[in-house]
């Protein structure tokens, strides 16, 4: 709680001593933890809470007035990525205390965390860059007016464009070379129309750069300077969709180095983990490792995807960092295993390693991976 209590005083520089009295932590803590606990929305939190008296009383809300949803979001962004590590950290701390979680066994897995994003198509990706750049010049010439060059007075393409993504979202479901020669053919004009339209937000965003277009009043004048960031933010996105569209489609290359899948979460990735009901996912991989009754003592998202043999010497490190021993017992699936690995694990001193090796030919290696499959079905 006083983790918490220090991130919501530093929001402002004077949050300790101005404004009105704040939530309380602890209340600000138990509404974060059953929120993750339910997997729920803010706005499905405050609904729940406000008509559950249970919830009332274990988030301490109590009878008083229960926060909405937008102000409990910005407590979520107050907190942050550290302090969720610290109250997990002290968790791990309390478990070791209560001998809860001993470290005589580890498990360790990554997992897939997906981006909240359609999926992407290189028309649907040039159809958002068209939408948000032009939601954006809209927005200056609210505020600036017409003033620049004729050439960047503004044009609406948004509208077109919309209609050449849908002629080319059921041109797709068609087969054969006629077809394949019409998209060819639709995208070129969809490149075309996404060319015009970031030619003219860099228009814009030198105009104001250069203080062609000003805004009339002064107080308005830092929102205007944060529309020429955004401007200068999405350009080299869409321009960057605009290449990979026309690497696929012209040259046949699927593989774009640094591939964007999304506009507004431009750090996702493409990752292949070989399920066959979702064969790609589109987000973020993050490694899990616990001990004894599902105690996650560490996570890490990592930004670029790493193999799974490259994290597990790492991941017993942590281990005996956070827990001081090392594990009697260590559990991970195939995609950790390697003769290296398992030489590791064993020099460090894990008695116990199953790790199955899909690929052995061994009858005295499936023998030991049976046996041990049954420890690990135990974990």
């Amino acid at each position: 709680m006083a983790a918490v209590y220090e991130a919501l005083a530093q929001r402002h520089p004077q949050s300790r001593k101005r404004g009105r009295p704040g939530t309380p932590a602890e209340v600000v803590l138990r509404l974060l933890v059953l929120k993750h606990m339910r997997n729920w929305s803010y706005g499905v939190l405050e609904r729940e809470v406000r008509a559950n008296l249970v919830y009332r009383d274990f988030t301490r809300v109590g009878g008083a007035k229960m926060p909405d949803a937008k102000t409990m979001g910005k407590w979520g962004l107050a907190l942050g990525p550290a302090v969720v590590k610290q109250i997990r950290q002290r968790i791990v701390e309390i478990a070791r205390e209560h001998r809860v979680a001993a470290g005589r066994r580890m498990r360790v897995d990554t997992t897939v965390v997906e981006t909240n994003i359609h999926y992407p198509t290189d028309s649907s990706l040039l159809g958002d860059g068209v939408r948000v750049l032009t939601r954006t010049m809209k927005k200056v010439v609210e505020i600036a007016g017409a003033a620049g060059a004729k050439r960047s007075k503004l044009r609406d393409r948004s509208r077109s464009v919309k209609r050449r993504v849908l002629e080319m979202a059921r041109g797709a479901r068609a087969r054969g070379q006629p077809n394949c020669e019409r998209l060819a053919q639709a995208y070129q004009r969809l490149l075309a129309a996404t060319g015009r339209v970031v030619g003219q937000a860099k228009r814009f965003a030198k105009e104001i750069d250069d203080g062609i277009k000003r805004a009339a009043e002064g107080s308005r004048s830092a929102v205007l300077e944060g529309l020429r960031r955004e401007l200068e933010r999405v350009v080299p996105l869409v321009q960057q969709v605009m290449g990979q569209t026309k690497a696929r489609v012209f040259a046949g290359d699927t593989h774009a180095e640094g591939k964007i899948v999304s506009l507004f979460e431009p750090t996702t990735e493409v990752i292949r983990k070989g399920k066959a009901g979702k064969p790609t996912e589109f987000g973020k991989m993050v490694k899990l490792q616990e001990a004894e009754n599902q105690i996650v003592i560490a996570y890490e998202v990592y930004d670029q995807r790493p193999s799974d043999q490259d994290i597990l010497v790492a991941a017993l490190e942590t281990h005996l960092a956070r827990l001081g021993r090392t594990p009697h017992l260590l559990a991970a699936d195939a995609g950790f295993y390697s003769a290296k690995n398992e030489a590791a694990a064993k020099t460090k001193g894990v008695k116990r390693v199953c790790i199955p090796n899909r690929s052995t030919k061994s009858p005295e290696r499936k023998r030991e991976q049976n046996k041990l499959f049954g420890a690990k079905s135990r974990f």
